[in-house]
């Protein structure tokens, strides 16, 4: 496979930013990515809660209480959130965690330019908790092609680096990249590329493509793990509501809406937000990293 980079190209500044979830029981949700998972929060009501790292306003999960949820059934959304933690020791002591608080574990993989364990929140949310290796490590192509194994992760090097000071997310942790349940992988790829301006940088045998801002491994993630053609999320759904791209100031948000006007790609401006649906019914938003 060769990497795709598009013509017009966002800035190696923007990146994912916030995940925001539907659910249908706001506290256990909360208390679930607070005490288990180790976000901090930010702030709390009846209707929503607002999480991110320790000691930051940067929200990073947005959980949305709905009413008369619908079945869950097979549609597109979140594949999983990832959150990226800044240091191998912080994901030491994160799995420490996880392991003793018998979190809910489903597997822990090295991807040879980064190493990762995945849960399953009590609605069904997938998450991922990864730190990166050192870029010397990754296996770049001449074209920036960046392809990813599966292997084993190394549980016990990982919490030999652990100095077991856990107090949840740390300062610094991001969301990593987001990774999404799509219908049709030809135009995913084609919105992601030619609309917004990502590269694409690993394709696995038309079941999943990886886009990324500048030099990175992936922002977003795609799969047809689920099917293909598979409904779009309705708004009594639970599970993804949205997601975000941070972006650097608000110049760039003015080349992404001249761009996304030259394509007649069709979006709506709210308060300072570009905000539009790609074609896998799945909304996005731009906004400054302002907070």
């Amino acid at each position: 496979m060769a990497a795709i980079i598009p013509a017009f190209q966002l800035s190696e500044k923007t990146h994912t930013g916030t995940v925001a979830l539907k659910v249908a029981n706001l506290k256990s949700q909360t208390e679930f990515y607070k005490e288990v998972i180790g976000l901090s929060i930010i702030s709390s009501n009846e209707a929503i809660s607002v999480l991110g790292a320790r000691d930051e306003r940067t929200p990073l999960l947005i959980l949305r209480k709905i009413d008369n949820p619908l079945p869950i059934t097979r549609k597109t959304g979140l594949y999983h959130v990832a959150f990226h933690l800044p240091t191998r020791r912080d994901l030491g002591n994160a799995l420490i965690k996880y392991i003793t608080g018998k979190a809910p574990i489903i597997g822990a993989s090295d991807h040879g330019y980064s190493e990762a364990i995945y849960l399953t929140d009590p609605e069904g949310n997938g998450i991922e908790v990864y730190h990166d290796k050192p870029r010397e490590k990754w296996d770049i192509g001449p074209d920036g092609e960046i392809p990813a194994i599966t292997i084993e992760m190394d549980a016990e090097g990982v919490i030999k680096e652990a100095d077991r000071k856990w107090s949840g997310f740390p300062e610094g942790t991001i969301v990593g990249h987001v990774h999404l349940k799509v219908a049709d992988l030809d135009k995913t790829q084609e919105f992601y590329t030619d609309i917004l301006g990502l590269s694409l940088k690993t394709d696995f045998g038309q079941q999943a493509k990886f886009f990324a801002t500048g030099g990175y491994h992936h922002h977003i993630g795609s799969n047809i793990w689920m099917g293909r053609d598979i409904p779009a999320m309705e708004d009594n759904d639970l599970g993804l509501d949205y997601y975000t791209f941070f972006v650097p100031d608000n110049l760039e948000l003015d080349r992404i809406k001249s761009h996304l006007d030259e394509k007649k790609y069709s979006y709506e401006i709210d308060d300072t937000k570009i905000v539009l649906v790609d074609p896998n019914g799945i909304k996005l938003k731009f906004q400054e990293e302002i907070f």
